[in-house]
Formats: C-alpha cells, structure tokens, sequence
C-alpha cells in the first residue's frame, strides 16, 4: 500500500474518533464537528472540546482563515445585481442602467422598461410595471407606501434596502441603518454593502472597522464590486498589496472600470503578473459585453437626451 493511501486512512479514521478522548463514532455516539466551524475535528461532547481546545485553537483559527479566504476570494459567477427577470441578461453593475420596481421589488434593466414604456404609448395604455402588470405608482409617495406593503407582507429585504435608500437620502442615517440592518441578516447583498459603509463613516452608529469590514466582506462574497474595491483600498492602506490585487481582479472580471485601472498599475508596479492583468481585461470587457442589448442601447440614447 502506498503512503498516500495510509495517509488518507489515517485521516479518514481521525474524522470518526473523538479528537479529546478518541472515542469512535458508533451507533449510540454521535460525533460533532468542531464549533468553532474549522472542519478539521469532531467530538464527542461539548465538555471534550474544552478539554480539547488548548491544543487545538492554533490550528482551528488557521483552518477558519483558510476558509474564510477561499469564500471570500472566490470568483462569483455573476454580479449582486443577477439577471433581468425580463430579457434574462445580466444586468448592468451602474444602477442608473436598471430600474427597481416598487410594485414588484423586482430589478429590470432599463432597455425593458424602455421598451414596455414606448409600446404602452403607442397603442394608449395604462402605464403598468414591465413585470407584474401592476399599475405603476402615480407617485414617490405612492411608490413607498408599496415599499411599506410588501415589508410587512413580505418580510422583502429588496423593499427594506430601497426603504434604506430613501431615509439615508432624508439623511436619517438611523432608520436606513434599522432597514439595512434587518435585510442584511435576510440575505441582501447590497444592504451589507450599505452597513459596511455607515460603520466605516459613522453615520447612525458609531464607527467600528471590524464590522465595516464584515459587511464588505459579505457583500463582496454575494458578488458587489463596490465592496471589493473598498476591501481592496482597505488593503492597500494596510501593506497588503497581494490581498488588494485579489480583490481588484475579481471586482474587474465583474465589470467594475475602475478596478481595472487599479489592476493596471498593479501590473506597472510588479505586484501582478502581465498574464494575470491580460485574463483581467479580458474579463472585464466580457462583463461589459454581457450586459449590452439592442434594447438597451435604445434606452440609453433615449434617457441621454433628456
């Protein structure tokens, strides 16, 4: 048998003992991973693991490190803001180009919108939302009583990020921080990216990096280049220049420009490859290049005349 195979037993052994008391795992012991989320002991009890923790903390925060690393610089597929429920393309990371509608909270790009608009025009029908065939708000008023509506209805944490949007606007940072608040802890990536952004100003709370970083961080896990290129200059302000580039890169592969020029003078400075900076620009304009449409164009010209 070779040394790898022994190697391989012998961990898969170790994962069905308790790493305290090397008690097995049979039918009436059942063994649990390590709280603490490392992936590499279980045990027997909860008394085993504080008997067990001395000797193992060094290598459970390494492994939680190693972990939270591999989520965090993970390339997403797409970008937070996901495909238009209409056209079903990838919708533009510039939020000016997508349109939220309050009827729905759902997030169409603007050529669908566009188009619905002209084509209720032309045949004189009631204007009604591209997506559930609502009638559109009469009003800013209207539209938030909707946003209201489908919060205490919905429990929606896109309608609770848009309510954010609007108190912050008011400059009642206090209120957008509850609303944020409560639709990041459902799930919602750009409330995250709001969070990390009153924390780091000190806008309705009190400052504290440690929690603006958790709230990029999650944001950027969820696929916001916003948040990367604020990680990234967080980063470079600390000497970790390795880190920002990461960063930088996956933000560009999501279509974030800016982030790509940052790329490019990573790579006039030595700190990435010509390689690494060629597949970010290639990247990039696919990004670009996926959110484009006949339709879209047409909006865009029409809306730049206004």
């Amino acid at each position: 048998m070779s040394a790898n195979k022994v190697d391989e037993l012998e961990v898969e052994a170790a994962d069905e003992v308790c790493a305290s008391c090397g008690i097995a795992g049979v039918d009436d012991i059942t063994l649990k991973m390590c709280a603490a989320g490392c992936d590499i002991v279980k045990y027997c009890s909860d008394g085993c693991q504080d008997l067990h923790r001395p000797e193992h903390i060094g290598a459970c925060r390494k492994r939680k490190a190693e972990l939270h690393d591999r989520d965090l610089f993970t390339q997403p597929d797409i970008s937070y803001m996901g495909e238009c429920p209409l056209c079903c393309l990838p919708l533009s990371i510039d939020e000016r180009k997508c349109t939220m509608m309050p009827c729905c909270c759902k997030i169409i790009c603007k050529g669908c919108n566009f188009a619905n608009q002209m084509r209720e025009i032309e045949q004189g029908l009631e204007q009604r939302c591209a997506f559930c065939r609502n009638p559109s708000p009469k009003s800013q008023e209207e539209g938030r009583k909707n946003l209201l509506k489908r919060i205490k209805k919905h429990d929606d944490p896109v309608a609770m990020t848009q309510m954010g949007k609007h108190h912050e606007k008011e400059g009642d940072y206090g209120k957008a921080f509850q609303y944020w608040t409560k639709a990041a802890e459902l799930g919602d990536v750009d409330a995250h990216f709001r969070l990390g952004n009153l924390y780091y100003d000190g806008r309705g709370v009190e400052k504290d990096i440690k929690k603006m970083v958790y709230h990029w961080e999650q944001a950027a896990i969820g696929g916001h280049p916003n948040a990367r290129a604020l990680l990234a200059n967080y980063e470079t302000n600390n000497g970790m220049f390795e880190r920002a580039a990461k960063h930088f890169i996956i933000a560009a592969n999501l279509g974030e420009e800016n982030s790509l020029n940052m790329i490019k003078k990573c790579f006039v400075q030595g700190i990435v490859s010509k390689e690494d900076y060629a597949a970010a620009l290639r990247g990039y304009q696919a990004a670009v290049n996926e959110t484009k449409s006949a339709e879209r164009k047409k909006a865009e010209a029409f809306y730049a005349r206004r």
